[in-house]
């Protein structure tokens, strides 16, 4: 029989955590979960008695102290997001308000909790699977407003039920086969043309989801910009206005920008605009302009699109031609800057970083490029583990459709048949390692 261990280790102390971000705020809120929550609450509290599915108001108090006024949130087992009791403290944002009550809280009889481990009880609990759970984080960690709704599809449920429907296929063929290896007298292997089918049906919905797997790599890590030319045609000043903020010193000197600077723009893909330190002969300049030019050259290479910018007023010069033979094989676009100026039309996007001219027009050449590199295919959003999991699936999928063609021994189909379901269960986490679970959970914040 096809069995789901479960290699985890579940720990039953209370854990506490200040579940919003530090610093001066409205609100601050302090989260315990675990056996002890109520315990707690009831030795630090002075109003009523907190009770699940009511709002108590009252004072957190510290030996007749008063600490804060607050509101207290109740949730009882196993209704609750970590499915065990859970207490919410809502107090003053200030940073020494949480750490106090934090600290209480501690006093009384909780640990502080690991990065994710909120989260991680959850998962523990069946209350989030695996897929649901990473989702928890990508929804945090989203730098753009596509991405959360994306990663919100996923805590929903979408790709967990995707990869749930692809697994009750599957494990039905497995049934069917085992069934006949067990019981040859009373039931009969299935037909080949029967697994045949199953199978490309199976690998047609994961192609599906991995059909997505470098939109969703785009959405999760951003696409770079980089702003390449010579010194003094306004590399600066169009970062500063597509950036709407003076984030780079701007002046007539040649060589100003001597580091690389980046800066994140929302595009509905994360952009992350990098200007650059002029290129220009380095013989002519000094140590520290040196290694910032080949700073530009690197991440000229490395950018996912170039905007080549030179002066229109001046036009393109020997020393622009040859900086634009570095980028001229990338996605790139020429912009002329300047033309607020007198000079000769081309057929670059020409802006003035001065009057603005233009700069409407570049913005959405640049966000038509980034949103193609990754909007074509967004159904499923799927990170670098999941996608490893499917593939690893998909082969032994491949190898036990091959063998159904030639009508090799379906005891030794089955072989690759309960592979390819430990694959799909390692993403929802019905099996998983301690080092796996522990990898991911540490890239939670602490406090969810």
């Amino acid at each position: 029989m096809y069995n789901k261990p479960m290699n985890i280790m579940q720990e039953f102390d209370t854990i506490a955590a200040i579940a919003t971000p530090i610093g001066t705020g409205g609100v601050g809120v302090i989260r315990i979960s675990g056996d002890k929550s109520f315990e707690i609450i009831q030795k630090i509290f002075s109003g009523k008695e907190p009770r699940a599915g009511r709002i108590s108001h009252g004072w957190i108090e510290d030996n007749g102290i008063k600490i804060d006024e607050v509101i207290v949130l109740a949730f009882k087992n196993p209704n609750s997001y970590t499915g065990e009791d859970v207490i919410e403290i809502q107090c003053h944002g200030g940073i020494n308000v949480v750490r106090n009550i934090l600290d209480l809280v501690l006093k009384n009889g909780a640990r502080t909790a690991e990065r994710g481990e909120f989260t991680k009880r959850a998962f523990l609990n069946k209350k989030l699977d695996l897929s649901q759970a990473e989702a928890v984080a990508d929804l945090i960690h989203a730098r753009t407003q596509n991405f959360a709704v994306q990663s919100a599809k996923n805590l929903s449920g979408v790709l967990a039920d995707k990869i749930n429907e692809i697994k009750g296929r599957i494990f039905e063929v497995l049934s069917r086969i085992v069934a006949g290896i067990d019981f040859p007298d009373d039931v009969k292997e299935p037909e080949y043309d029967y697994l045949i089918q199953e199978f490309e049906t199976a690998l047609s919905e994961i192609d599906k989801i991995l059909s997505c797997a470098k939109s969703s790599d785009i959405l999760r890590q951003g696409v770079k910009v980089a702003i390449v030319g010579k010194p003094n045609v306004g590399k600066s000043s169009l970062f500063n206005k597509l950036l709407n903020v003076e984030r780079a010193i701007v002046t007539d000197i040649a060589g100003t920008t001597r580091d690389v600077l980046k800066e994140t723009l929302d595009m509905e893909v994360a952009v992350t605009l990098i200007d650059t330190a002029g290129i220009r002969d380095t013989d002519e300049v000094g140590k520290v302009e040196e290694i910032g030019i080949e700073y530009s050259k690197q991440s000229a290479d490395e950018a996912d699109l170039v905007l080549f910018l030179y002066n229109a007023q001046t036009g393109m010069k020997k020393e622009d031609k040859e900086i634009y033979e570095l980028v001229k094989n990338k996605t790139h676009l020429v912009v002329a800057n300047k033309c607020d100026l007198p000079h000769n039309e081309s057929n670059a996007i020409e802006i003035s970083t001065l009057t603005g001219q233009g700069l409407d027009e570049l913005r959405e050449k640049i966000k038509n490029i980034v949103c193609n590199f990754s909007l074509e295919d967004t159904e499923f959003i799927t990170n670098k583990r999941q996608q490893d999991c499917l593939t690893k699936c998909r082969e032994n999928l491949v190898q036990a459709l091959n063998a159904a063609k030639i009508e090799e021994l379906q005891d030794l189909i089955s072989i690759d048949v309960k592979s390819a379901l430990l694959f799909l269960d390692e993403i929802t986490g019905e099996v998983i390692t301690d080092d796996i679970l522990n990898n991911i959970f540490d890239h939670f914040c602490i406090g969810k």
